[in-house]
């Protein structure tokens, strides 16, 4: 490829230009006018007829131009720039006499024929000049009033419509419309009333040169009319074998380059998929064998193909985020399933291997049943009991629009809040291999039709035999708001169950307020951290509690309970919270026999700082 390239260059090299002998007149290089910056082409003196496009008297005040077949005064020339400023005399003492004969034509500036270059108005006001039509005049009056032209003007037989702000022209202007565009005045200039149209109208404009000849300047020549044709003077021609050789050259050196692109382009999707396979190898040697290892513990496998099947090729999809996304299903004895599809490896596996190990291993009504798993090459999936009813937090995290008591009663949200603590306990306690869930929030907890709350989203589970006192975490997990202090340092105290029971109190408060703990939108600095906020309350022994939709002392009983309860589990020093157990006992008993905690003395966020919203997550583990 690159020898043929060296060829045609050099077979290029030896054709020679010709040159076009076409004599022209001698022409200064710029000519001047009294008190106006010097013209250069395609601008020429009136006594030197061949040498530009664009004819200028010098006058004893400056000077004047001629568009078309008027003349029109120089008010100003640009330096450095074929931009000129012109005046309208004629046009001036009509806009002076507020005449209608102003508004009447389209100000325009002809071209010369052959069109060699073009000229630009600036600054314009648009005008939709309409006949006078009484059928049609208030629904004309609504159309550019829908277009946002609302001033208008009669002169004559006609309505005018404009607005000096836009300059855009309706692609569906109404047949008894014309368009006129006249020069107007800069928006800073003074006097300006947009009811008056003639106050906005100035004879001065101004207009900018652009040259169609650019090629023929390219060559070496400048562009010329001469009886109505177009001349390029003193340009080089190119030979037809030239032009083709020059073809030639530019599509070899287009193949060698996209061919170059193309071969490393293949050469890195290739290291990438090799890369790729052995990761996913090594993934999945590691989800194997513990699969092997804890085979009569794992639910039951499904193949892709199956998985395909079950959610009848992933028709309906309930949510979608980072690590997948989550499609409804059906199996064959028609039971209703949630089809989590996970699009990437992460972590080795253990995100998989948390979600089979801990929910394949526990039979709670008060943990959601994993009922299959996938694990075919790259394609992975976790296949859940469908809950109807989608996640509790779509039930408190409201806005303050209104309350969960007020969408499911309070009675409804202390059983769920004991259902959840009952799940608590089994992971505890009830499974020979202890599991710490470390993500309890109201997203994670799913309602089935009866509104029975179970735990979901195992993924930063860690399991850990009974007689283990202290646990060891190699990196954050959880979700800030709900993450217990002694996670984010030890200083605080040893990571255990308390550590879900953090999490667990901070719930129960955000089920109780309606609304999520750290809220920014209120109106009051001291609610802006709802549990120091809802402590005063109980600290003083405030019988009216704030709360939305309570309306019978055993509802109030029912809600000072689950705050009491919440404010001991979200106690700073791990040793102070209660056990599962222990919560369980105190929502059951009577709230008389309660003592009110000390309050937790991390302090409360300020109104500008927020935790990570999880309004978009889905019920499954994922955002919507």
């Amino acid at each position: 490829m690159i020898i043929i390239f060296c060829f045609v260059s050099l077979i290029l090299s030896c054709h020679s230009a010709t040159t076009d002998n076409v004599s022209m007149n001698n022409c200064p290089e710029s000519f001047g006018c009294p008190a106006l910056p010097p013209f250069k082409y395609p601008f020429y003196n009136v006594m030197d007829t061949r040498c530009g496009l664009i004819k200028v008297n010098c006058t004893s005040k400056g000077g004047e131009i001629q568009l078309g077949g008027g003349w029109y005064e120089i008010v100003n020339k640009d330096e450095g720039h074929n931009t000129v400023i012109i005046s309208n005399k004629t046009f001036e003492d009509l806009v002076k006499k507020n005449s209608c004969e102003a508004l009447m034509n389209n100000f325009t500036s002809p071209s010369p024929s052959p069109l060699l270059y073009s000229i630009s108005i600036f600054p314009l006001i648009t005008l939709f000049k309409c006949t006078e039509n009484l059928t049609i005049a208030q629904q004309r009056d609504i159309y550019f009033e829908q277009h946002n032209y609302r001033s208008h003007y009669r002169c004559k037989d006609y309505k005018f419509y404009y607005n000096h702000l836009n300059e855009t022209v309706p692609s569906d202007l109404p047949p008894t419309c014309q368009v006129v565009q006249l020069p107007v005045r800069f928006l800073s200039s003074p006097g300006l009333d947009e009811t008056n149209i003639f106050s906005l109208l100035s004879s001065e404009f101004q207009f900018e040169l652009t040259p169609s000849c650019h090629n023929c300047h390219t060559k070496g020549g400048p562009c010329h009319i001469d009886n109505e044709h177009f001349q390029c003077l003193n340009a080089k021609k190119e030979t037809q074998g030239r032009k083709l050789i020059k073809i030639l050259v530019t599509v070899l050196g287009i193949s060698f380059g996209v061919g170059f692109v193309t071969l490393s382009v293949v050469i890195i999707l290739c290291f990438r998929r090799k890369i790729k396979m052995r990761k996913d190898a090594k993934y999945n040697v590691k989800v194997e064998m513990f699969l092997k290892n804890h085979e009569f513990l794992v639910p039951k496998r499904y193949s892709y193909a199956q998985v395909e099947k079950i959610t009848s090729s992933f028709k309906v999809k309930l949510g979608k985020g980072g690590f997948g996304t989550v499609y409804k299903g059906v199996l064959r004895n028609q039971n209703q399933v949630a089809v989590k599809v996970l699009n990437e490896v992460k972590s080795n596996g253990e995100d998989f291997i948390n979600e089979v190990a801990s929910v394949g291993r526990t039979s709670h009504v008060n943990i959601v049943s994993l009922m299959g798993f996938c694990l075919e090459g790259r394609q992975r999936a976790l296949i859940y009991e469908f809950m109807p009813n989608g996640s509790l937090e779509r039930f408190i995290n409201n806005q303050g629009s209104s309350s969960s008591s007020q969408l499911i009663g309070w009675e409804k949200l202390h059983q769920i809040a004991i259902g959840i603590a009952r799940g608590l306990e089994y992971l505890y306690r009830g499974c020979s291999t202890r599991i710490l869930h470390f993500d309890i929030k109201p997203h994670n907890i799913l309602l089935d039709d009866d509104f029975c709350p179970k735990i979901s989203d195992f993924g930063m589970a860690k399991l850990f035999r009974e007689k283990e006192s202290k646990i060891f975490v190699s990196h954050m997990r959880g979700t800030p708001g709900y993450i217990a202090p002694e996670i984010f340092s030890r200083s605080f105290g040893e990571i255990s169950h308390k550590s879900d029971v953090y999490s667990y109190g901070m719930m129960i408060l955000e089920m109780v307020g309606g609304r999520k703990n750290i809220e920014v939108g209120v109106d009051n600095t001291s609610e802006i951290y709802f549990p120091h906020w809802i402590y005063k309350k109980v600290e003083l022994h405030d019988e009216q509690l704030g709360l939305n939709e309570i309306v019978s002392e055993e509802e109030n009983k029912t809600a000072r309970k689950m705050i009491i309860v919440g404010l001991w589990c979200i106690q700073t020093n791990p040793l102070t919270r209660p056990s599962i157990t222990k919560v369980l006992e105190m929502l059951e008993g009577d709230v008389a026999s309660l003592e009110i905690p000390p309050k937790p003395y991390i302090s409360s966020p300020s109104r500008c700082v927020g935790s990570p919203s999880t309004d978009s997550l889905h019920p499954y583990g994922y955002s919507t």
